[in-house]
This record gives C-alpha cells, structure tokens and sequence, in this order.
C-alpha cells in the first residue's frame, strides 16, 4: 500500500512547513510538473468537449454569499471576513457565484444555450485540523471546476455528457470508480427548503444515471446545500472512500442570481446550471494517482520522462546531444553523469523514470542508445532519433504502455 505523503517527501513532489500552516502544502518542481500537465491535460479534453475557460477572482464580498445560499448553509467551512473599508470580504469555498455572475453579465439567447464554462481555480475551504492529511484534505485548493448554462430540455444531455468525460479521464489517468453515487439531502437544517427543487433535480439526475447504464447507490446526507448530486467515488490503498468528480443539476442558483435567456418567443426563461467536476480538486486527484502509481507515473504524467546515462566521461558530450534533442522534442529529459556515482547506482536511483537511455562506447560511436524500460525489458540498442520518436508517441497516445503497446501495464 502506497501512502502519497510519504511518496511525496521522498519523491520530491510536495512537502508542508509549519510557517505556511497545516492543510497548505507547497509543491516542488517534479510535482508542479505533475500538477502543470494534469491541468494542461484537462484544459485540452474540457476545449475539445465545448467548454471555453474562464478567470475570476479568489475574493467576493459577502453579499456575494448571502445571495447564493453559502453563508447561511455553507459558513461553518469558510474562512471569517476580512474587513475592507466598510465592506467585509471572503475567501470563496466555491467557484459556481462568480460563475453565475459571469453568465449574468451578459444577455443570453436560446441560441447560445448550452453555455459551457470552465475554470481551474482556487477556493479556500476552513478544515479542522484534525481531518487535514497530505493532499487529500486541504485548506487551499485548486478546483478542476465547470458550469453548463442550458434550457431543462438540454440538462439531462449535458450532465450524461459531462459523465462521459469523467469516464475518458479516468481512462486515460488509469483511475478506477468504485461506485457512483446519487447523493440526496438529509435531516437537518443546513439544505435549502425547497421540496420542488429537489424534487425536479433528483428526477433528472436518475433519468441521467438510469441513461448512462451504471450501477448506483443513493446516499442521504450527502448532497451539497442547494441539491443533490452524482458523485463518483474512489477508494484508496487503505481503503477509504473519498468522492472525487461530480454532476450536480441546479435551479437554486439561477434563480438566486436571477439568470435568465431570451427563448425563442422572446420572452425571459430561466435556464438550468449543471455543475461538473471532471477531476475534482487538482490535490487529490494528484494524491490518488500518487498512490495508485506509486510514483511510478504514465509516461505522459511522468516528472522525467527520460534518463540519459553515459556509462563514462567519454560519452558525456554524446549525452548531452541526446537529452538537448530530448528537450527539443517537448521531452522531460536529464542527464546523469558519472559524477553520480556508477552506473548501477545510477539506474536503480532513475527505476521510477519511464525510460533511460545508456550510452557506452560503441552506441556512442554509431549513433545509438540502448534503452532500459521501467519494467525491466532492455530493448536492442536503436538510433537515437528512433528512441525519441518511441517515446513521443508514447507520451501523444496518454497510454499506460512503454514499448508501442498502448494498453500495456507501465511496471508501475
């Protein structure tokens, strides 16, 4: 069992430090690298599916949440105000106010609709100290986040589509759903009291489930204030369950905010917000594949992707030649060099890198590398342009295989 704190620490990719806090971990260079490309990743499959990317501010005044429902049912977890002038500020704890504000700030025509928009952005959540760990449970977090403006006739469309890119993720991330969730209100006070809403918001969020052909279970006690929600859970090494994307169907905060688009008998309607997570918050999602990998990443998530080892001084200059045609083919590539220690000490301190390239005497003379994969295989010596090529395709398809088998295990 892989425990991603201590992966982290020994791998370099994130560490804590009292003077920052606890629940605020930084991140150092081969884990931005991961985190960078997992963003970069979801950017590209959020483009390719429709959605257009958008910033806004990590602050709102607290009207701001006194009108979208946080405030009176959400205020436990946030941060207190802080006071500017006469006015008093928050950290956000979620990113959909100013999403909604955004859709708001322009009129809207049926034509337009659905009106896909997404942002990675920060939000501040006030954890107790005593459930924050690692990654997985933070104060500060970056949120993989999207809302779908749409007419009701196109909701249910758009919340099984934004399931489908969960599950082309989670396809090309290597992540395995445990269980889908259909996660309804409990007893309580902290849900907004509108037995319609619910009503309507549940309906379609079977009708969604029921569609997509996948085995479910309800849960109540689990849906967020303002309605309920399709949660895709994960389990860890030890076994614990943690819910990782979402697909919420929302009428509260189109009304709240009152959003609204011209229909075609040009009157105002108000549309329906789909809320979708397609990877949740950057920090666990980066914990989880921590762990499910034990470091030992796919190709296209890996720190360094390749290792250039000289086998003696006399073929530095050749693996330097190497590692720049790396660089120069948008490769994470480095160099280690004699001056690390032997060569055995050298490949087993890379065993967690894809791919490295030994370069003796004789390959030095012809041109060649001779590759040692991760899972052990030790290929022919090939022409160094051949193994940078390997590797790049590698790295495009976002497979699990090392050697040209897209679907292959990755010795992980």
């Amino acid at each position: 069992m892989h425990d991603h704190r201590r992966l982290g620490r020994e791998l370099a990719l994130f560490d804590t430090d009292p003077l920052i806090g606890a629940g605020l971990p930084y991140w150092l260079p081969d884990g931005a690298v991961v985190r960078h490309t997992l963003e970069e990743y979801i950017r590209e499959a959020e483009r390719e599916a429709g959605y257009r990317h958008v910033y806004s501010p990590v602050l709102g005044k607290r009207e701001l949440y006194e009108i979208s429902g946080h405030w009176a049912h959400y205020s436990d977890d946030m941060f207190p105000p802080m006071e500017l002038g006469a006015e008093q500020v928050v950290m956000r704890p979620s990113l959909c106010p100013h999403h909604a504000l955004i859709y708001r700030s322009r009129s809207h025509s049926y034509r337009e609709l659905p009106l896909r928009i997404a942002e990675l952005g920060g939000m501040y959540r006030s954890e107790l100290s005593g459930v924050l760990g690692g990654l997985t449970r933070v104060r500060a977090i970056q949120l993989n986040d999207a809302h779908v403006f749409c007419t009701l006739d196109q909701a249910v469309d758009e919340a099984r589509a934004a399931l489908d890119l969960i599950a082309r993720a989670y396809a090309d991330l290597g992540i395995e759903a445990a269980r889908y969730r259909l996660s309804l209100p409990g007893e309580g006070g902290k849900y907004v009291a509108d037995p319609e809403l619910w009503r309507r918001a549940t309906a379609l969020l079977r009708e969604v489930l029921d569609g997509a052909g996948v085995d479910y279970e309800e849960a109540e006690g689990e849906a967020a204030f303002y309605g309920p929600k399709i949660d895709v859970q994960i389990v860890d090494g030890a076994g614990r369950e943690a819910t990782l994307s979402t697909v919420q169907i929302d009428f509260h905060q189109p009304e709240r905010f009152d959003l609204h688009y011209i229909g075609a008998d040009g009157a105002k309607h108000r549309p329906v917000m789909v809320h979708r997570s397609v990877i949740g918050s950057v920090e666990r999602a980066v914990a989880h594949l921590i762990e499910q990998h034990g470091g030992a990443f796919p190709v296209w998530l890996a720190p360094v992707q390749l290792v250039v080892l000289p086998v003696a001084g006399a073929q530095a200059a050749c693996a330097e030649d190497v590692v720049r045609q790396a660089l120069a083919r948008g490769l994470r590539a480095e160099l280690a060099g004699p001056e690390h220690g032997s060569l055995g000490a050298r490949i087993r301190a890379a065993r967690l890198v894809p791919y490295q390239a030994v370069i003796g005497e004789r390959e030095a003379a012809a041109g060649l590398a001779a590759p040692r994969l991760r899972d052990g295989r030790r290929p022919e010596p090939v022409p160094v342009g051949e193994l940078l090529d390997r590797v790049a395709e590698q790295v495009a398809a976002r497979g699990t295989g090392l050697w040209g088998e897209g679907g292959e295990a990755s010795g992980a």
